[in-house]
Order: structure tokens, then sequence, then C-alpha cells
């Protein structure tokens, strides 16, 4: 299937703006300056833990927004498909 002429291999590029978000899922946690302390209080859970958790969300939004926007649409052909209709 690799050498199949009429349905090339799809170029695969990751230099999406989108991926930069993952950045923020990596930055944010290191920050350590944002949870040094015990309060405020949520439920009676200091800070850094709840602080903690919520990371896990914002890192399972951000990579769900990175997903939805780069990924390939369906029905869509490839750049390398468009490059061998353009050649004669």
């Amino acid at each position: 299937m690799a050498d199949d002429p009429v349905h090339p291999p799809a170029e695969r590029t990751d230099h999406s703006p989108w991926n930069l978000l993952l950045l923020l899922a990596v930055v944010v946690p290191l920050l350590t300056f944002v949870y040094d302390g015990a309060e405020p209080r949520l439920f009676g859970f200091p800070l850094f833990y709840w602080l903690q958790l919520s990371y896990v969300g914002l890192t399972v939004v951000a990579t769900v927004i990175v997903y939805r926007m780069t990924r390939r649409k369906p029905g869509l052909p490839t750049a390398t498909a468009q490059k061998k209709e353009r050649q004669p």
C-alpha cells in the first residue's frame, strides 16, 4: 500500500500554531510561586492540592482544543495528493 500511486502516503506536518497551546499545560504547573502556600482552602483542601487538580483539567482542555483544531478533515485531499494532481 506504500507504493500505491492512487493513494499516496499523507504528508505529515505538525507545524501548527495551535500546538503552542500545549506549552501552557507544561509551563503553568512549573510556576511554583503560584501555589506556594496553604491558603485559600477549597472544601478543606489546601491551595496546592486543588490547584494541582485544576491543572489536570487545564491540560485536558488544552489537549482537546489542539486535537480538534489540528486534526485532518475527512474528504480533503492531502498536500501530496494535491501536488500529484497539478503535475502533468
